[in-house]
């Protein structure tokens, strides 16, 4: 009897396992599958090693080993949050285009840099502060401000780069996009005021990439600390524009902050709030010069290895100084002439995205390529492995400008999405094609270089040229 007994059981748990098997390979077969990857450990999942990769500007790459074990759609954890990572044209469309998905920074972005900036703005309220920036970032409105940009640009060599024989391209970029923006955005001049701005936004940077742990003298609290600091200067820049506003003393064209102020609603009344005008100074002013420096110094490092470009560069910018008169800046105009180093500089981006990615919040759930992605899961885009596929971009890896000359009519929608795309596409393109023309125009004018050390490890160090100078020019004073 009990053998009986035991036979039946048996048979009962074998039948109910293969159930249980069947089941599960058929829930995993359907469209309500997760994708595949691993959350990793409780709470922490896998932030530890993104937050590493990205201090030591190998995410990308982090991502490309993930996407070739798994495929072009996985799950991890990254601060706190179950993440669905995309790659892809498809995916980028779907994400730049999908109402179910909501831009929002992380938390500890947020504390650093506030909660109203455009990136974590949605619906009528992203829509109406979008408008008010580009009020300030229009072709219209840039055009006023080349000749500003052309003095800073010219300074900035002068002091940093000539007569030297060996520079850090990395930091010095930084310092002049910097400068850059902090005149234009805030109108601050030259002197200790944007000296310690630029510290403290070196330190709220430096925040973004830390474990967002608020105890003394640790990365992050550094960063809140530097946070508070260029708040309370941007908040008593803000008051005292808006007081000379009323007294007439300012124009609505001098920067960005006034510019903004400036703007009114239907009522008359102040368009967008003074903590929005903050809030939004605050992220301009990193997104504005971070990216940019990025950009301007991997077009060196490319430079350095292509001198066939580079002379064809030079070319391009001696046929327009020519044209010119003595110490005569650049105009609107002169940077339209540009175009073989705007598709440098498109290549550019293409190979060395400026950005790690970018993520959005699940309004619902909601699937994608045949996987479920849960409601309040994060998904996670990148440009990089889009513009490294070969189905794509013909010998990826190539530095090859010439590919912009004409994009192919079989490329896939979403291929170069460097600047991202859809309504959220950065509004500051033309102002970073502006910086970046300007500087170009100069550095190839005057100088000639060679890279310290091995292109691959040279970012890490700053990116560390030999400079020689061509005699033959000279960099007169704005």
């Amino acid at each position: 009897m009990d053998y009986y007994l035991l036979k039946i059981v048996g048979l009962t748990v074998t039948a109910s396992a293969i159930a249980i098997h069947l089941l599960i390979k058929v829930r995993k077969s359907g469209p309500a599958n997760l994708p595949p990857g691993s959350l990793g450990l409780p709470v922490i999942g896998q932030t530890l090693g993104v937050l590493r990769a990205a201090r030591a500007n190998s995410g990308n790459r982090w991502i490309q080993d993930r996407v070739d074990i798994h495929g072009p759609v996985w799950k991890a954890s990254v601060l706190c949050t179950p993440t669905v990572f995309l790659t892809g044209p498809a995916a980028n469309k779907f994400v730049f285009f999908s109402s179910a998905l909501r831009a929002r920074t992380p938390r500890s972005f947020r504390r650093i840099f506030g909660d109203k900036s455009i990136v974590d703005m949605h619906g009528e309220d992203h829509r109406r502060i979008r408008g008010a920036l580009m009020e300030f970032l229009k072709p219209d409105m840039l055009k006023l401000y080349v000749g500003r940009v052309d003095g800073q640009v010219r300074r900035h060599l002068r002091e940093n780069w000539r007569g030297r024989t060996t520079v850090r391209v990395l930091p010095l970029m930084k310092r002049l996009t910097f400068d850059v923006v902090s005149e234009l955005l805030l109108g601050l001049e030259t002197g200790a005021v944007r000296d310690a701005l630029v510290e403290d936004f070196r330190r709220m940077v430096e925040g973004v990439f830390a474990v967002p742990v608020n105890f003394p003298f640790t990365t992050f609290h550094r960063s809140l600390v530097a946070s508070r600091r260029a708040r309370l200067l941007l908040e008593g820049i803000t008051r005292d524009k808006k007081a000379m506003l009323g007294l007439g003393k300012a124009s609505p064209s001098s920067d960005l902050i006034t510019r903004l102020l400036s703007l009114t609603d239907g009522h008359g009344e102040q368009l967008l709030t003074d903590e929005e005008i903050v809030d939004n100074g605050m992220f301009a002013l990193v997104a504005g010069h971070d990216t940019t420096s990025m950009l301007m110094a991997s077009m060196v490092r490319h430079l350095a290895s292509d001198p066939a470009t580079l002379a064809a560069m030079v070319q391009e910018h001696e046929e327009i100084a020519s044209n010119k008169g003595e110490g005569e800046a650049l105009t609107w105009e002169d940077l339209l002439k540009m175009k073989l180093t705007w598709r440098v500089a498109q290549e550019t981006l293409r190979i060395d995205p400026p950005f790690f990615g970018n993520v959005r919040t699940s309004l619902e759930d909601i699937e994608f390529d045949g996987y479920r992605i849960p409601k309040g899961w994060q998904v996670f885009w990148t440009a990089k492995v889009t513009h490294m596929d070969p189905r794509i971009f013909h010998e990826p890896a190539q530095f090859d400008p010439s590919r912009f000359e004409s994009q192919s009519p079989v490329t896939p929608p979403c291929s170069f999405v460097a600047f991202g795309g859809g309504p959220r596409i950065c509004p500051a393109i033309e102002f970073t094609k502006m910086e970046t023309l300007v500087t170009m125009h100069y550095l190839v004018r005057h100088f000639r270089w060679m890279l310290c050390c091995n292109p691959v490890l040279s970012p890490l160090h700053g990116l560390p040229i030999e400079l020689e100078h061509r005699a033959s020019l000279c960099i007169r004073p704005e």
